[in-house]
């Protein structure tokens, strides 16, 4: 229970810092001299990095542990934290924001690290814990950064605020370092036998993982795109030309990196104990780019939209808008338990089911409805969505061991170019074609949990002395 707590909080304070630009835009713009073009382009900069960071981080931790990870990356986030609070103009803020994206990967680090503490049958409601009261980290940031802004006074009461967060930041790394270790005494930490890609164990499964790897790419060059766009035009043409080119490049040494680690499948096939599916995170993939990337979309507009359909002030709006959020702290780890009691598949299974029926009813709310009524919809809506996410990382840990840093990686990359593809809709669409298309969404992964195998029996792993460990799943 120690590690568990400790690991939430380092994710609470991941996404505290992470997100502690956005309560005090309004300081932030008129310190600055800020255009609402370039506020946008901070807002996009700030999660850009967060795709590719998730999958890298996942690497690492598999490769050095938990406790080294998380620490490190504490510690050097606080770094463009302090340069973005003491920015003196757009560029510097711009620059800082991007590399503060690097953050946002530490969710991944901690479902590694408490799936090396807790039993199966505990899993769930640990993974949830973490996540869910992790992710309040966002929530408490909005609440909490403008009162102490207020507190240090002046023009310049913003960039103490967000200092302090960074102050946070680097000496919690110190705690996290002296008191985690990353397995409990006499386990055994299981690493990837290769660094550079992600090991499949048959061809079919290499083919797969170049494909799910496309949309993560399509989606930076899509940022890219939104950068050159813009009316403040943040990148000029020729050097959005030059990192479309330099991510082609990028994916096609990927796939080299893939080939490389993976190229003994094509000589002979793997031993059915070391087998696992590659179809597993590709699933788990499409649900959390359903789950948490819907969140991450809705929680962006809902205040607008509760404002714009039935006419509030903006303060209201997001009082209402936040019962969206705060739904976290319990559906989250609602979503572990359900996981643990009824089994991983059909529980994500019911929860699909009724985050796609959540997002179907909202489409529906229009300014006849009562008010109560539509904010009723919309926290039924997010507690399937919540718990789904919970359900969704349930499962991660339970697929292959010494992977699960790179398979948590990659699905929560998943979350985030779900976010980008549903935002980017959003641009185009009504509010109502909105809520369908995500709807639409969730059922498509609704029909891919059909070929969800539910985890069973043993993961083998081999220590370092040659002995096999056979770790259960279920």
């Amino acid at each position: 229970m120690k590690v568990l707590h400790l690991s939430w909080v380092a994710f609470f304070i991941t996404f505290f810092v992470w997100f502690n630009h956005a309560p005090l835009l309004g300081a932030i713009a008129e310190s600055l001299g800020l255009s609402p073009a370039e506020i946008k382009i901070l807002l996009i900069l700030n999660v850009a990095i967060a795709i590719p960071a998730r999958v890298i981080i996942g690497m690492i931790t598999d490769h050095f542990g938990p406790r080294i990870t998380y620490s490190a990356l504490l510690l050097v986030s606080s770094l463009p934290c302090f340069m973005f609070a003491f920015a003196d103009n757009f560029e510097q803020a711009a620059i800082a924001r991007f590399l503060l994206g690097f953050i946002g990967a530490g969710f991944v680090i901690g479902i590694r690290l408490v799936s090396e503490w807790f039993p199966v049958n505990e899993l769930g409601v640990a993974e949830g814990i973490y996540g869910g009261w992790g992710n309040f980290g966002s929530a408490a940031a909005a609440i909490s950064l403008p009162g102490l802004a207020l507190v240090f006074g002046g023009d310049d009461g913003w960039r103490y605020a967000i200092a302090s967060t960074g102050i946070i930041c680097a000496g919690y790394s110190i705690l996290f370092f002296t008191q985690i270790s990353d397995t409990p005494k006499g386990s055994t930490y299981y690493k990837p036998k290769s660094t550079g890609a992600m090991e499949v164990t048959s061809i079919g499964d290499f083919f797969l993982l170049l494909l799910m790897k496309i949309p993560m790419y399509l989606v930076m060059g899509l940022l890219v795109w939104k950068l050159s766009a813009s009316e403040a035009q943040l990148l000029s043409e020729s050097q959005s030309q030059l990192i479309y080119a330099g991510l082609i490049m990028l994916y096609l040494f990927e796939v080299y990196q893939c080939y490389r680690v993976n190229r003994d499948i094509f000589n002979q096939p793997v031993a059915e104990a070391h087998q696992y599916q590659f179809k597993q995170v590709a699933i788990l993939n499409l649900l959390y780019f359903a789950t948490f990337g819907s969140e991450l979309a809705v929680v962006s507009m809902l205040p607008l939209y509760f404002s714009e359909v039935f006419d509030l002030s903006m303060v209201t709006a997001g009082l209402l808008a936040s019962s969206y959020a705060f739904m976290n702290l319990i559906s989250r780890p609602g979503g572990g338990w359900i996981s643990d009691r009824f089994g991983r598949k059909r529980s994500l299974i019911i929860l699909t089911t009724g985050l796609s029926v959540g997002y179907l009813l909202m489409s529906l709310i229009t300014h006849q409805w009562p008010l109560v009524l539509a904010v009723t919809v919309a926290m039924l809506c997010s507690f399937f969505v919540q718990a789904g996410e919970g359900a969704v990382f349930a499962t991660v840990p339970l697929i292959k061991r010494r992977l699960t840093g790179q398979i948590a990686g990659m699905t929560g990359a998943y979350g985030n170019v779900g976010a980008v593809c549903y935002l980017t809709v959003l641009s185009f669409v009504s509010y109502q074609w909105f809520f369908l298309i995500i709807a639409a969404s969730a059922a498509v992964s609704l029909i891919c949990l059909a070929f969800l195998q539910e985890p069973k029996g043993t993961i083998t792993e081999i220590n370092e002395d040659g002995t096999v460990e056979l770790i259960g799943v279920g």
